[in-house]
């Protein structure tokens, strides 16, 4: 997901609960495009691989993501900004907070992509 706050959200894809984050982040990032302007994208570890590094600034985005532990050549990154991802997990929190969300009692993905967006559209005016 794609969000620009807490009640925010702009984008979402939804993805096999058995699949990496990183294949599906980076199908994200092409899908809202190439950015006129350099904007940061507030990342979690799961995307700080190479390929998903490259992706994001050739779209315009400024990657904002702790390197893991073990790489080799760690880099610096903005922590405050980085601060701000607890905003998008909240978001998250919010909309886990929606039960028909939370145990997707729906088998259709259409139903439960439709169920989502209701969800941030009542956050959103909530």
């Amino acid at each position: 997901m794609m969000a620009t706050g807490v009640k925010r959200a702009f984008e979402f894809i939804l993805s096999p609960g058995n699949s990496h984050d990183a294949p599906q982040g980076r199908l994200l990032m092409e899908t809202v495009g190439k950015q006129k302007e350099v904007k940061p994208l507030i990342m979690d570890k799961a995307y700080e691989d190479d390929e998903t590094w490259f992706i994001a600034t050739s779209l315009g985005f400024s990657p904002v993501v702790p390197p893991k532990s073990n790489r080799k050549n760690p880099w610096e990154y903005d922590k405050e900004l980085y601060k701000m991802r607890n905003e998008i997990e909240r978001l998250f929190h919010i909309i886990q907070g929606f039960r028909r969300v939370f145990c997707r009692y729906d088998k259709l993905d259409n139903a439960y992509i439709g169920f989502i967006k209701i969800a941030l559209i009542f956050v959103a005016i909530r």
